[in-house]
């Protein structure tokens, strides 16, 4: 299996790194993840099964941190978790998405709940000072206060900054229900 995954690692233009909400960061994954590295390949994680008992998204990113050594930024945050997950939080966009079936096909975009718009702003905060380093005349605008990022200069910098391994970009959802996909799939295509 080693040696197909560094065949493999030699031609990928990037790759989207698949964890368990509940197990975060396991042993085969951090002999890929090395591997990868080694090819400077890009990576989006995807904190896969939120809908599980034992889910923790928060969990999972602190094992990010400690198992592969990286810089993780959320992208979207979970609303709820194990049979309390109801959707996601984007926070490029800062809306809310929730779920109203168990097949993802019925989302509604609202504002993200009160409860969740403290812990978004942050995470928020995070991201912008991150995507804003990919771009040398903003940062300093930034920097000087003179400007937050808007939607569009963060769109427009995520990838540039990706690519310059300024950070891991971390989604978050459950694939057997649907959930979260749709935003992942969207930034894989962009």
């Amino acid at each position: 299996f080693t040696v197909e995954v560094e065949r493999s690692l030699r031609v990928l233009d990037g790759s989207v790194c698949v964890l368990d909400a509940k197990g975060g960061v396991e042993p085969q994954t951090e002999t890929v993840w090395r591997q990868a590295d080694n090819y400077n390949v890009p990576r989006m994680i995807f904190v896969n099964k939120m809908d599980i008992m034992g889910a923790n998204f928060f969990g999972s990113m602190k094992s990010i941190v400690d198992r592969l050594g990286c810089n993780p930024v959320a992208v979207t945050l979970p609303i709820g978790a194990e049979n309390d997950f109801v959707g996601i939080i984007d926070l490029i966009k800062m809306k809310a998405y929730i779920y109203e079936n168990q097949t993802g096909t019925d989302i509604d975009e609202e504002e993200i709940p009160d409860e969740y718009l403290e812990q978004a702003q942050v995470a928020r905060d995070k991201l912008c000072d991150l995507v804003a380093e990919a771009d040398d005349d903003l940062m300093m605008k930034y920097l000087d206060g003179e400007e937050q990022l808007t939607q569009a200069e963060l769109e427009g910098l995520f990838d540039k900054a990706i690519g310059q391994e300024l950070f891991i970009p971390v989604f978050v959802g459950s694939t057997i229900i649907k959930q979260g996909i749709q935003g992942l799939m969207e930034d894989i295509c962009t």
